[in-house]
């Protein structure tokens, strides 16, 4: 895809899963890509396979200034970000409110809404100047529908969307798009991080059904950054074909 070549692409929780993938794919069409995450090793080794050198940023978006210190870091020649993918996000959990941990609630919150907004205000100014960028923020099915013990995820999910939403009238008028995705069951390190390592666990999330892959929500997220600058993708809903719902999905 010529419209990628040499254009500048951060991807935040760029060591694993869907972050991986869409530095992958961005890649792969010739961007210029800035892989972020608080995991230098595991993103070098992503990187080792990589057409073009990226770029690599060691950052806990949970931190304000932390942030703050890797984009002003950013060294000239990658300054100007074209797509900013807020992909870093987990769940901590499943629980009821009154026997969650307030430890689980309170990383989610920090990493899915804070640390999207700590990114987004740092990277944003620079694409307002120049009228032109993108902003794709992952979200989830959970940011739509509700589920039982996905309380405190739901609810950090519902407010990307809500974000995406807002962000679209803030920057009307700009040239500056902001699209919203929103994935149902895919199988990369969630649901071991939800279940604090716990693989066996993990893996019966995706037993018997078919679930996405971070390959196939970076495929979308291309597809969204290269719609033609008058065109903006503001909102996808993008599910297995097993799944109907949160709570209704065809096993086999």
């Amino acid at each position: 895809m010529e419209q990628l070549v040499n254009k500048i692409v951060l991807v935040t929780g760029a060591s694993s899963g869907i972050g991986a993938e869409c530095a992958k794919i961005f890649n792969e069409h010739g961007a210029r890509v800035i892989m972020m995450s608080r995991r230098v090793e595991a993103m070098q080794e992503i990187a080792s396979g990589f057409i073009h050198k990226p770029l690599l940023l060691q950052c806990d978006v949970r931190n304000n200034n932390d942030v703050v210190r890797c984009i002003e870091s950013i060294p000239d020649e990658w300054k100007n970000i074209d797509i900013l993918v807020n992909n870093a996000g987990l769940s901590r959990g499943l629980s009821t409110v009154q026997d969650g941990l307030l430890s689980d609630w309170e990383e989610m919150i920090d990493t899915n809404i804070k640390g999207l907004l700590y990114v987004t205000k740092a990277v944003l100014p620079e694409m307002l100047k120049r009228n032109s960028g993108m902003i794709i923020n992952i979200g989830s099915i959970a940011g739509r529908q509700v589920y039982p013990n996905g309380n405190v995820y739901c609810a950090t999910k519902h407010g990307v969307k809500a974000i995406s939403e807002a962000l679209q009238f803030d920057v009307n008028g700009t040239g500056v798009r902001v699209s919203n995705i929103d994935p149902g069951m895919v199988e990369t390190e969630f649901s071991v991080v939800r279940f604090h390592g716990d693989k066996q666990r993990a893996d019966n999330v995706y037993k018997g059904m078919t679930p996405l892959t971070g390959r196939d929500v970076a495929e979308t997220v291309v597809f969204c950054a290269t719609r033609p600058p008058h065109v903006s993708i503001h909102d996808i809903l993008l599910m297995p074909t097993d799944q109907a719902s949160t709570q209704v999905v065809h096993r086999s």
